[in-house]
Parts: structure tokens; sequence; C-alpha cells
């Protein structure tokens, strides 16, 4: 046989083997034997609700496959939106793009009551920012580039976002009360919530009013509705 013929035959029957890429909000069959989780579906807001309101119509909606918060509507509530499910180790992964000078987060260890106002007065907060569009004076401060850990530390590692608009790629990984950080694959932030540096980094920053402030290793996750609009896809958890 023509050697040309069997090296066409040899990768044609590698194309046909090799495993298709995944589904937007889906898991593979990998994801699912390693223990991996969906939290988006990519239909509905199934296993999240609106902070202290329950399941309520929410600025929150289902669009093209995408949770997305609607920044210009007011016929229906506003809000941070909560994981129904309290997480303590975990390994978190998503994708997310802003708007145009957008500025959202990700809150974890959220505790939720009537004791506390919003999400980000109990929980730490993975900050999602369009870098290159937000006004230069709001960059003055380190601690609010994309993919710090909000108001405490800059960047372990210099990284930008992708322009808004455009999806980006981050991972929130906790054990044992120590929180690591990354973006687009690069790492942003590790730090130990249970050691006395984090209770003098809290009591030296904005939010030592709140007493429940950083104080849990363990709780909800929420996503933030904060301004502009922002989008998430393919949230997937993994308990450890």
């Amino acid at each position: 046989m023509n050697k040309t013929i069997i090296l066409f035959l040899s990768a044609l029957a590698f194309i046909s083997c090799k495993e298709p890429e995944n589904k937007e909000n889906t898991l593979s069959e990998l994801e699912v034997e390693a223990g991996w989780s969906l939290l988006f579906d990519g239909e509905t807001t199934k296993g999240w609700h609106l902070y202290n309101r329950g399941d309520v119509p929410s600025a929150w909606i289902v669009l093209d496959g995408e949770l997305y918060c609607k920044p210009d509507t007011f016929e229906v509530e506003h809000g941070d939106l909560l994981s129904d499910k309290s997480y303590s180790n975990f390994d978190l992964k998503f994708d997310w793009k802003i708007s145009e000078a957008g500025n959202s987060g990700v809150f974890f260890n959220v505790q939720e009551g009537e004791e506390y106002p919003t999400a980000w007065t109990t929980g730490p907060e993975y900050q999602l920012l369009d870098n290159l569009g937000i006004h230069k004076e709001y960059l003055e401060n380190t601690t609010h580039w994309s993919a710090c850990l909000y108001g405490f530390k800059p960047n372990l590692n210099p990284v930008t976002p992708n322009p808004s608009g455009e999806w980006n790629y981050s991972r929130i990984m906790q054990k044992d009360g120590v929180v690591s950080f990354w973006l687009n694959d690069v790492k942003t932030a590790e730090q130990d919530l249970k050691g006395e540096e984090w209770k003098e980094m809290v009591a030296n920053s904005g939010f030592k009013t709140f007493e429940a402030y950083g104080k849990s290793t363990s709780g909800h996750l929420a996503l933030q509705d904060w301004a502009k609009g922002v989008s998430f896809k393919n949230i997937k958890i993994k308990e450890l």
C-alpha cells in the first residue's frame, strides 16, 4: 500500500477516535469520574437564589447559554446570586466575560441571614474587572485589579484579563482554609484564612466594621450584581 495512503488512513483513524470537545455547560466523562459537578446547566438558574430573598424573579437571567446579570432592568429584583449549597474544601472553575468598564466578583464562604445585609459583608471576593476599560483612578489601588483577593493584596503574578466582551477562565480553590486564585491559568493569589496575618489584614481593612467578614472557612458562593453587566458559563465545582 502506498505510504501516503497509509499515513492518511492513520490520521483519519486518529481523528475518528479522538474524544469530541465538550459542549458548553456540560461535564465530560473524565470530569464526572473525577467528581466534578455542574453549577449551571446553561438553561436555568437551578441551584441558585437571590441573596436573602430566595427564588424570586431577578436581574439574573439565562441568555444564549450564559448566566447573565442584566444591569439595565428595574422591573425585577437586583442583588447577588447565591448558591443553594455551601462548600468548605472545593475546587471551582468558571468562564466569565464582563461589559466595558464592568466590575463584578465571585464571593466564597458567604453567610446568609437577615443580620447580613449583603454577601460581601461576610465573604471574601475574587475580583472580576475590565482592567483595560475601567477608569485609571480605580486601578491606582492594585488590590482592585481583576483576579485579586479584593481589597487585600495585588496579584501574585502579572496577568491582564481579556478585553471586555471576551471570555476569561478562572479558578478558586480552597483546602483547609487556604484559598488560591487563578486567571487564565496564571496564579494570582494564595491566602491562609485561618492565620494571624489574615486577621490583621481584615482588622486594618475597610471590612473591619463587619463582624462576620472573613471569619468562616465554609459557606455559599455568590456572583456579584454590581455594575455594567457580567456573564458566566461552564461553572463547575469539585468538593475536596
